[in-house]
């Protein structure tokens, strides 16, 4: 693959890490994810636009305005699903859980819908995907909690449905930004998911947009600009390389980020459960790496 495409990729999932960790620790994280797209949208606008005019401004295609405003819907179903997730869950379980499953789904979707074929290598990785996933859900306890009269943990069904999101998101912006450059195209998608986001916080989870104080919604204005950046060098990796490729490539930020949640938050409950967290986080990691060899 070419070193750029790796560079741009690595750089996303850095910025991509700093964004979960507020998302995290903010005191409400859909209100914090919807402030962060609302400032993402105020940079991406006139970027956008000046983007389009100094390439000519060419006609825009509306099969790219489609995609654009369907990629749009699943961010702000991703943001809405990973705002519950971590509203519930652990970052060190919710965000290798929600990247790793992307990855997973593309696959099938590849192998089972589109008659794509795996190699050695990519059969290799999505046994580690699926190891991982055992390690960190651990789906046996839920037999041992359901005797107990507890419930199951309902952050794992979150972070799953997240993925899902991601899945599809990535999968419409692999062809989006083939038929309009990057830059136009996410301020489509940035405007849509902010609109639609800023209308399920007012009137479905009827919340107050900007009650969280001054410096929380400094924080999450300056994430959402973070996330746009991490977004937008994804867009450009997707305009020039492989789906296949660049997708699992973007997980490479789950250890990081298990990391920081198992130790840094404190999440783990001992030394032997942060190790565990962080090994089957870096499993994910060489599954998705493995897959991307493999396409």
């Amino acid at each position: 693959m070419d070193p750029l495409i790796i560079g741009l990729v690595a750089a996303s999932a850095l910025l991509h890490v700093a964004w979960n960790i507020r998302l995290k620790t903010a005191g409400d994280p859909l209100r914090a994810a919807t402030i962060g797209m609302l400032a993402g949208t105020v940079v991406i606008v006139p970027v956008g636009v000046a983007a389009w005019i100094l390439s000519g401004a060419p006609p825009i295609s509306p099969q790219g305005v489609g995609l654009g405003l369907a990629s749009g819907v699943f961010e702000a179903a991703y943001f809405i699903l990973l705002a519950e997730a971590y509203r519930r869950g652990d970052l060190s379980i919710v965000y290798p859980l929600a990247r790793g499953t992307a990855p997973l789904l593309l696959v099938a979707v590849g192998v089972v819908i589109l008659g794509e074929r795996l190699g050695p290598a990519g059969w290799v990785g999505v046994a580690c995907l699926l190891a991982g996933f055992l390690a960190l859900q651990r789906p046996w306890q839920v037999l041992t909690s359901r005797a107990g009269g507890r419930r199951p943990d309902a952050a794992i069904a979150f972070a799953v449905a997240t993925g899902v999101m991601i899945a599809g998101y990535t999968s419409l912006d692999r062809v989006g930004t083939r038929l309009i450059a990057p830059f136009p195209y996410a301020t489509i998608l940035w405007v849509a998911g902010a609109f639609l986001l800023v209308l399920w916080v007012r009137f479905v989870a009827g919340r107050g947009l900007f009650a969280g104080g001054w410096e929380q919604n400094r924080r999450a204005a300056v994430g959402g600009v973070l996330t746009l950046f991490a977004y937008l060098l994804i867009l450009i990796a997707l305009s020039v390389a492989p789906l296949t490729a660049v997708a699992p490539l973007r997980e490479s930020a789950t250890v990081i980020v298990a990391t920081w949640g198992a130790v840094r938050l404190g999440e783990a409950a001992s030394r032997g459960d942060a190790t565990r967290r962080i090994a089957a986080s870096a499993i994910i990691v060489i599954g998705a790496l493995l897959l991307a060899l493999d396409g």
